[in-house]
This record gives C-alpha cells, sequence and structure tokens, in this order.
C-alpha cells in the first residue's frame, strides 16, 4: 500500500519527503522495525518513542509518524508531524486493512461493570440468531467459532483492526466489542466505524490510571461523543452517569432500565440460583443467568437485538437458553449442598452487586463466606472500600491475594484490613496465599453454606512479580468441594 493512501484522514502538520512510496507494516514497537515499515514515536507515560527515531531508521523504517520532529532529517525517509501520533495510528491502521469497521455491523460495549457479560451473551446471542459474528472481550476474542486469545480489554489499534479485517474475511455481519476506558484515553479506538454503543453503568474503577472520577467519566462519554448519526447510543438511566453518556452524541439515543420508564423496561419477578424470571417488554421470561445486575445485562442486550432490527419472541426465545460469560457468577454444588460461586468482581460496585444477589437469594440461615483480595500495581484507593463492603454483607471474610503483581502482596492486604471495622474484625481473617484461603474457606463451610471467591473469575492464572503461575479459581473450588 502506498502512504499517500495510508493518510487518508490524517491532519497533517507538517510534511517531509514523499508520500508516493510503498509501506511494509506499521509498527509502534521499535525493536519490531523492518525495511519500509512505518514507525508511529507515541509519547507514553514511561517513555517517550520520540528517542527511537534514529534507531529505527537504522533499521529499516521508511517512514516516521511524530509529534515533533527530529533535528537531523534523514533525506531517504519520509517524516509525518501530527499533534497526536495514537490518534494517527487508529487512523492509519484502519486505512492500512481496508478499514474493515465500516463492512460489518460494530457494536462498542462500555461501562465498568457487565460489558464483558453483554458482549458475550450479544455473541452467542447472534450467532443462534444465524449470523456470522465475532467478539472482542476481556476473557477471550471470537471470530465465529475460531478463539483468539485476549491480551487486553481492547487491543492496540494494529491488532484491532487485523482481527476486524479477518471477521470480515470470514465473512462475518456483526461485531461486539468491548469498549475500555483506557482504550478511549489512548486512542485505541480511533478511526473505527461504530453502528452502536451500549453503556452499562459507572462506578469506582481504574482511579489509577485516570486519577479522578471525572476524567474516568469523560473517557467513557468520550466513546459516545464519537458515534455517527447513523448509529444509536443506548444507556442504563437507572445509573445516575447514564444520561450523561447522551449529553453530546449524534447517534440515536435510546434507554433501558428497571426501575423507571425507558425504552426497553423489565421487572424482576422472581431472583433464584436457578435464575431470573423477568416481565421484559410486557413478556414473561426465564433466564438462566442470576442478580439484578444480570438483569440489567440481559435488557441492555435485548435492547441492542431490537435496535439491530431482530424479531422480539425470536430473541427472547434464544436469550433464556444462553448461559453468561466465564468466570460471571460462575457457580457450583457440591455433593453436601455447599455453593461456590466465582465472579471477576473487582470494583466495590461490583462485590456489592454479587454479594446483594446472594442476600436476596439465601434463605436466612446460611453462612455466607468471602474470599477476596485486590490487585497489585493498580488503583489503591479501592481497598479498603473492597473489604469494607465484602465484611458488610458477608458473614466471614478471608483477605487474600490477588494478583500482586510487583507489589508485596502483604501490603496490599493491610491496606484492605484498615477498611475492616472494629465490629467487623472478629469475622475476618487474613490468608496471604490465595490457594490457601479457597481451602479454609471450603473447610469453613457448612451444609448449605455460600462460597464466594471474588477478583479473578475468568483469569487462569496468578501474577506474581511479574511471572504468570497456573491459578484458577473455579477448578481448585471445584477439587475441593468435590474431592
Amino acid at each position: 500500500m502506498k502512504l499517500q493512501d495510508l493518510l487518508y484522514g490524517v491532519t497533517i502538520q507538517e510534511l517531509v519527503g514523499k508520500t508516493d512510496r510503498s509501506i511494509h507494516a506499521l509498527n509502534f514497537d521499535s525493536r519490531k522495525i523492518e525495511k519500509d515499515d512505518v514507525f508511529f514515536a507515541i509519547v507514553g507515560t514511561a517513555v517517550d518513542a520520540h528517542t527511537y527515531i534514529g534507531q529505527t531508521i537504522g533499521m529499516g523504517a521508511a517512514v516516521i509518524v511524530c509529534e515533533v520532529l527530529p533535528e537531523n532529517i534523514d533525506s531517504e525517509v519520509t517524516y509525518v508531524k501530527v499533534q497526536n501520533s495514537s490518534v494517527a495510528l487508529g487512523i492509519m491502521s484502519g486505512n492500512f486493512f481496508g478499514n474493515p469497521s465500516a463492512s460489518l455491523k460494530l457494536i462498542g460495549i462500555t461501562g465498568t461493570n457487565g460489558k464483558t457479560t453483554i458482549a458475550t451473551i450479544l455473541f452467542k446471542l447472534f450467532k443462534d440468531l444465524g449470523y456470522k459474528t465475532g467478539l472482542l472481550s476481556t476473557v477471550e476474542n471470537y471470530i465465529h467459532d475460531v478463539v483468539v486469545p485476549a491480551t487486553h480489554t481492547t487491543p492496540n489499534p494494529i491488532a484491532l483492526n487485523a482481527l476486524l479485517k479477518e471477521m470480515v474475511n470470514a465473512g462475518c455481519d456483526y461485531c461486539f466489542m468491548e469498549v475500555s476506558s483506557h482504550a478511549v484515553s489512548q486512542h485505541r479506538i480511533e478511526g473505527l466505524t461504530f453502528a452502536g454503543g451500549v453503556f452499562s453503568n459507572l462506578t469506582h474503577d481504574h482511579l489509577d490510571f485516570h486519577k479522578t472520577f471525572d476524567s474516568y467519566l469523560k473517557a467513557k462519554k468520550a466513546f459516545f461523543d464519537g458515534l455517527p448519526k447513523s448509529a444509536f447510543a443506548l444507556t442504563n438511566i437507572d445509573d445516575k452517569n447514564g444520561m450523561v453518556m447522551l449529553q453530546n452524541t449524534k447517534a440515536h439515543k435510546k434507554t433501558y432500565a428497571l426501575k423507571q420508564l425507558a425504552d426497553f423496561k423489565a421487572k424482576i419477578i422472581e431472583n433464584q440460583f436457578s435464575g431470573l424470571h423477568l416481565d421484559i417488554d410486557n413478556e414473561d421470561v426465564y433466564f438462566k443467568l442470576v442478580g439484578s445486575f444480570n438483569a440489567y445485562n440481559l435488557l441492555a442486550v435485548y435492547g441492542t437485538a431490537i435496535l439491530l432490527e431482530q424479531d422480539k419472541l425470536k430473541v427472547l426465545t434464544l436469550l433464556s437458553r444462553l448461559s453468561g460469560a466465564e468466570g460471571r457468577f460462575d457457580y457450583i454444588t457440591s455433593a453436601d449442598h455447599i455453593i461456590g460461586i466465582v465472579d471477576y468482581a473487582h470494583t466495590p460496585d461490583a462485590v456489592q452487586n454479587v454479594l446483594s444477589t446472594i442476600a436476596n437469594i439465601r434463605k436466612g440461615t446460611e453462612q455466607v463466606i468471602t474470599v477476596i483480595g485486590c490487585g497489585g500495581d493498580r488503583d489503591k484507593t479501592k481497598r479498603p472500600i473492597m473489604a469494607q463492603v465484602a465484611c458488610d454483607w458477608s458473614d466471614k471474610v478471608i483477605l487474600t491475594s490477588d494478583n500482586p503483581r510487583t507489589e508485596d502482596p502483604q501490603s496490599i492486604i493491610t491496606e484492605m484490613e484498615a477498611g475492616v471495622s472494629p465490629t467487623n474484625k472478629r469475622k475476618t481473617i487474613s490468608i496471604l496465599d490465595r490457594k490457601e484461603a479457597i481451602k479454609t474457606a471450603c473447610h469453613l463451610a457448612q451444609s448449605g453454606d455460600i462460597i464466594l471467591v471474588a477478583g479473578k473469575g475468568h483469569e487462569k492464572y496468578q501474577e506474581i512479580n511479574g511471572v504468570r503461575n497456573h491459578f484458577d479459581d473455579k477448578e481448585l473450588l471445584m477439587e475441593q468441594l468435590n474431592p
């Protein structure tokens, strides 16, 4: 492909060199540059890639996209000066792969909690409706029946457009994609054409990256601000920030809710471990998913399907048969009727959602035992709140390690312990080793009790000092409850 074609849609501040040259590949990693590549000099939080421009030219880079032109200009190289290299990367990645997002219906799902469940159920639903479908999620990516491992909630623009191109080549009609706040802030979705956007909710998370809640909110809102007129914007108006998302969008505005009038409305009739009984759009339906938070997720899925012009009764019939995403209120029952639940809940609100769901279902005599930790190198402010919520909603709490990453696991637990009130100390113990913590919970449980293992959900590893070791909460729980 010629550079001049790649630059379509890019706002160029200064251009040095020729544009009628063939390009081999795009790259923002200076270590992977090959002959005739375009190198994007991106200013990161830790490293400014402008310092590697000379190195990449020596490796064969033909084009440099940068925010500051180097002092020494190589006459054999083309330099494209832009305001933001990350924005240019997104637009040029789309051009390089033939703008695949415009060749299928791409739906983005954003919010703090529920993204994975909504995206996954939409993917399963549209497959069952007979469409070839793609999924881009935290758990894994799918090109219809082909699994592609997920490394980030939203991949970088080159990987993202490459995946979308594969979906188009495979004949996919739809792609359902989680859109993280990081992806918006880092311009990973720049240049994509969305047919719709869905907002689930907004609670305390990622303040290690965004610093303030307002900045986090604006990142989510920016996704809706960028939707085209041809798209729809579907929001949860029971969330206090739901309508904020729609303030400046050009897309068709639609709403869903459990507690007030909305375009898509549902009412919980019954909520049991066996599933949800809902009145959804004046239809009585039983679903396999559990909890009021899943009532919202199901309503978001239903609303999206109707906005994509699917048949109402067919959608509800197929939805009633579907299970949720792996590691989201994923539960097993032992021979002596102990219930074990694994959930990805890693924010205060998500933990409360799961525990309040358990509280609504329990009969009152059984114990709720919660095993919970907090990730290292992430938002520290939520640690004491997570412990407080767990204690307020549980009979026994075991504080343990999550993914400590490069932090001292004991220091993380100590910060969590700060949120345990004097009255809750008697029902709280701290066990550094996550495996021992889960084993202890199982030994403490008696017939009828409920064990919640929160935080890691679908993850099959535990990261300690940069090393990922195999660790599966559900696998361990099953071994202990059904030896």
